[in-house]
This record gives C-alpha cells, sequence and structure tokens, in this order.
C-alpha cells in the first residue's frame, strides 16, 4: 500500500466506527427558502435537485421505506455493514424543528441506523436545531451537518442567487462546533466569475475554519436549471473544465488544504440524460486515480504548501 496523499473520508470515519459505514440518502420532501419567495425565488441557478437524489428517493415514500430499500440495497454485499440516514435533498431542516425532529426520530428507529447526517443551508441553521442535534449526540448517535457553503466570496454567493452569505456559513459552523457536532461544507469548482485564485482563496477560508470534512465538485451545466438556460442564450458564461485543467486545480487544493480535514469528494456525476456538459464519460473512482497519479507524480501531499 502507498503512501496516503491526503485524508479522506473513510480515514473519518474510521475514527468513529469500527465497522463499515455508509450514508443512505433521505428526501424527505423540503424545499428552500430561495425556491418559495421566503429569501428568494427560482432556487440556485445550478441545481436541479433531481440530479443527485438516488433513484429510491421519493419524497413520497416514508423516510423509514426509503432507508430500508438502500438498506437492502447494501446489505447484499455488505451484510455488516451501518448505516447513516443522510437528508440529502434539498434544505431538510427547512419548515419547522417539530417535523424535522419526527424525521430524525424516523430515521433512527431503523435498524442499522448509527446516526444522520443533516444536509442543509447555513442560513437554515439555527440555536434551536443545533441543540435538537446535540441532544441526539449526547444519546450516544453519530450526528453531523453538511451545510452547502459553494463558495467564500458573496460576490458569487449573489450571482448564483444562493440568498445567503459566506458570513452565514461562518456562524453556522460556529454554531454546531459549539454542539459538538460534526460538520461538512460542499463547495462547488467553476462557479461564474470565479477565478483559479478565487478558488483557491476558498480554500483558505475553509482552514479558516477548519471543518471535519469538505466535498469538492466540479460545475456541471444540468437540464432544466436556469444557467444552462442563461448559458444557451448568452446571458451567462461559464468555463467548461477538461479533466486535465480540473485535476491540476485539485492538486492545488490538496497542497493548500489543512491536513486534518477530510475530503469526501472531489467530483458528482449528474445523470447521463440530464448532464449538457462538461461529459468526461469518468467514474468517480477513475478521476481520483488520475487525480492521485498527478499527485505521487508532483511529490504532493495534503498540505504541504501550507
Amino acid at each position: 500500500m502507498g503512501v496516503k496523499l491526503y485524508r479522506d473520508y473513510a480515514d473519518f470515519l474510521a475514527e468513529h466506527f469500527a465497522v463499515k459505514m455508509q450514508k443512505l440518502s433521505v428526501n424527505v420532501g423540503r424545499s428552500c427558502p430561495n425556491r418559495d419567495g421566503t429569501i428568494g425565488r427560482g432556487g440556485c441557478v445550478y441545481c436541479n435537485n433531481m440530479a443527485f437524489t438516488p433513484s429510491y428517493c421519493h419524497a413520497s415514500d416514508s423516510v423509514v421505506d426509503q432507508l430500508e430499500k438502500g438498506r437492502q440495497f447494501f446489505g447484499r454485499k455488505y451484510p455488516q455493514m451501518r448505516y447513516l440516514a443522510y437528508f440529502q435533498s434539498y434544505t431538510s431542516t427547512y419548515g419547522g424543528l417539530d417535523p424535522f425532529k419526527l424525521i430524525c426520530a424516523e430515521a433512527l428507529s431503523v435498524d442499522g441506523v448509527e446516526g444522520v447526517v443533516v444536509g442543509t443551508r447555513p442560513d437554515c441553521f439555527d440555536e434551536e436545531t443545533a441543540r435538537f442535534l446535540e441532544s441526539l449526540r449526547k444519546l450516544g448517535y453519530f450526528v453531523m451537518v453538511e451545510f452547502g457553503a459553494e463558495s467564500s466570496h458573496d460576490v458569487t454567493l449573489e450571482r448564483i442567487n444562493r440568498c445567503h452569505s459566506w458570513n452565514d456559513t461562518v456562524k453556522a459552523v460556529e454554531l454546531a462546533e459549539s454542539a459538538g457536532i460534526a460538520v461538512g461544507l460542499h463547495f462547488i469548482m467553476g462557479l461564474p466569475g470565479e477565478t483559479r485564485s478565487m478558488m483557491l482563496d476558498t480554500i483558505d477560508a475553509v482552514n479558516g475554519l477548519r471543518p471535519d470534512t469538505v466535498k469538492f465538485h466540479h460545475l456541471q451545466l444540468v437540464e432544466g436549471t436556469r444557467l444552462a438556460a442563461d448559458v444557451a442564450t448568452g446571458k451567462e458564461t461559464v468555463d467548461i473544465w477538461d479533466v486535465d485543467d480540473y485535476v491540476d486545480l485539485c492538486t492545488d487544493i490538496v497542497a493548500r488544504l489543512h491536513p486534518s480535514i477530510a475530503i469526501e469528494r472531489f467530483t458528482s456525476q449528474s445523470p447521463g440524460d440530464m448532464l449538457i456538459a462538461p461529459r468526461w464519460g469518468l467514474k468517480n473512482y477513475q478521476f481520483a486515480h488520475l487525480l492521485n497519479r498527478r499527485l505521487a507524480a508532483l511529490g504532493i501531499t495534503q498540505g504541504c504548501c501550507l
């Protein structure tokens, strides 16, 4: 086995669990405040939620039914596997604390589910939610919150209709950490108007917050999004990554990211019938192989340029 070039999600999970763990996505049918008019309309310009919602996740099905389907799928191959309920679609903490408490209780009632991973926006995470999740943690459940931060640059967040600021992310991370809750952050590389320097400035901002994990993925143009429509009509322009350029950026990210932060992923793969560009034809593990080869060739390990 070769030298580990960066800290990955498996390393993070191994610190918390003695057995193999799998996230099981759950769609609880929540919306987002920048979709329904609370703070904005139309949602983020790049977002078509169906592009990253697994096929077994239907909001019309109960939380228990969705988790059972996922458990049956993975359990056939790994009978000893344990699970984390992953509230992935849209903004799971939006719409009131009492309904959120109910979906957590449902999820934790499923055999083999040992905790929750809560996907949400930083501006939809308040003191009450933090203290409720802290109470689950104190009962012995694993609890993690993943905030969609996307960029550290407010000018970008405004351009993509995100309707929150970087300071909202900072406050949400601090609140979660005060409750002893593990924190993940999600970022998109190549958002409209962002230069390479701006993207790397975001990595510096992440180092300042020191979350437990980060997810990166390249910007994708997806059918049914405002961004795809605006690019098609010339109203907006974006740079479409080719594989080599994105591998180069990821080597810089690894070199610059603090070594205590686990990297869950570098890419995301939208369904072929929805994806416009870029169409690399690579699985996530194949991209990771290309990146590791480049890191090894350049002698780069995580945080080596700090």
